[in-house]
């Protein structure tokens, strides 16, 4: 039996009234427990495995599993993806960690023989205000000399910057190169301490970790007599699950490599 064989990829899209068959890995976690919840509420949904660390994702296509959710860890989410894609499941991701060269990989996965309908959905976040905040973010930044960004998580967070953070960070750059804009004014000489946080595609990133945090943003832009914020704010795990199945909806129906949840949405 092939892996496609083994893992059907189509989708309630395409036969009506069958639901479409998810596996949740990490699904101990704060965020997989949650997609869990999601996935077996929504009636067009099923819940077909639940994945934790050290178990075999070979459950996920003995189950039937057609989407694999991925709300594991940094160290494990690749290798994950790139077992999806070669049993031809795919895959909806919320873990952090990715840079370019691991996006790489799962190009190259993907291109690979039988693999061009898999499609994969990497989403730095899957609250839709989050997603709005970096569209609306790339719209503005092409207006203001000065463009920072604050994002504050809960102090069991892995990673610094965010994943949401520096995908923002992209999006201001694309902006400001749209509107001919140079560098962002700094005439900062001194920061032995780094006051002035990470710089990501030529914007200052700063991270805050704090007990009672779930997830915040501050997009913050400044022109000559004005300021200009745009702020987003998760108090819960629940304002996640919109977009991750929207993302278990839309998969199938994007072939490739998907990074951001903007990319199913028609945002412009």
């Amino acid at each position: 039996m092939s892996p496609t064989d083994s893992a059907d990829t189509t989708t309630s899209t395409s036969r009506a009234g069958t639901p479409i068959r998810v596996a949740v890995v990490g699904a101990r976690g704060r965020m997989g427990s949650e997609a869990c919840r999601a996935v077996e509420n929504a009636p067009d949904l099923e819940l077909v495995a639940r994945v934790d660390r050290d178990d075999d994702l070979a459950v996920i296509t003995e189950a039937g599993a057609q989407v694999m959710v991925d709300f594991s860890v940094p160290a494990a989410t690749k290798d994950n993806v790139l077992w999806a894609i070669s049993n031809g499941v795919h895959a909806v991701v919320g873990a952090t960690g990715w840079d370019e060269s691991a996006l790489d990989e799962v190009r190259e996965a993907l291109s690979g023989e039988g693999r061009a309908e898999i499609g994969v959905l990497i989403a730095p976040n899957f609250a839709i205000g989050a997603v709005l905040t970096m569209r609306f973010a790339e719209i503005a930044a092409r207006y203001y000399e000065s463009a920072e960004i604050i994002e504050m998580h809960h102090p069991d967070k892995l990673d610094a910057p965010s994943g949401t953070a520096n995908h923002t960070a992209a999006a201001v750059a694309r902006g400001r190169a749209a509107g001919g804009l140079g560098p962002v004014p700094d005439a900062t000489e001194k920061d032995p301490l780094g006051a002035r946080g990470a710089v990501v595609d030529g914007i200052h990133v700063h991270a805050v970790r704090q007990r009672g945090l779930v997830a915040h943003e501050v997009v913050q832009f400044g022109g000559a007599g004005e300021q200009f914020q745009l702020r987003h704010d998760s108090f819960d795990r629940v304002s996640f699950m919109p977009g991750v199945l929207v993302g278990v909806r839309e998969v199938a129906s994007h072939p490739g490599l998907t990074v951001g949840l903007d990319g199913y949405l028609e945002l412009g």
